[in-house]
């Protein structure tokens, strides 16, 4: 099998602001919002696990093949971080990154406070 030179993947951290406080609190719409992500860009999840918060606040992980998309929220300051990194074992997934992060902003309807990108 030919492989491209192996880059281990794009690794993209955003926090961002969202102003509806149910997005905050939502986590089952995470998921299946999610779910449709996954779906979408023919990802396969491995596992799932969120914890939900006295405040309504949540955070979930959710592990890939060789990969991950982890949030957590903050309803006291209407806030998330996002984690989203795919491997690039197989195939350059860095677009995918772009896309996936990109698709969570316009499901929150999110303004970016921080974003990093970093290339393993």
């Amino acid at each position: 099998m030919d492989l491209p030179p192996y880059s281990p993947g794009l690794h993209k951290l955003v926090t961002l602001h969202v102003d509806k406080i149910s997005k905050l609190t939502n986590s089952q719409g995470f998921v299946a919002v999610t779910n449709s992500i996954l779906e979408k860009y023919e990802l396969e999840k491995t596992g799932l696990v969120g914890h939900q918060f006295d405040d309504e606040s949540f955070t979930v992980l959710v592990s890939l093949q060789k990969s991950h998309i982890c949030i957590h929220t903050s309803t006291a300051y209407n806030r998330l971080t996002l984690d989203v990194y795919l491997s690039n074992y197989f195939e350059d997934n860095s677009e995918k990154v772009l896309n996936i992060t990109a698709d969570y902003i316009t499901y929150f309807d999110a303004e970016i406070i921080k974003d990093f990108e970093i290339n393993r």
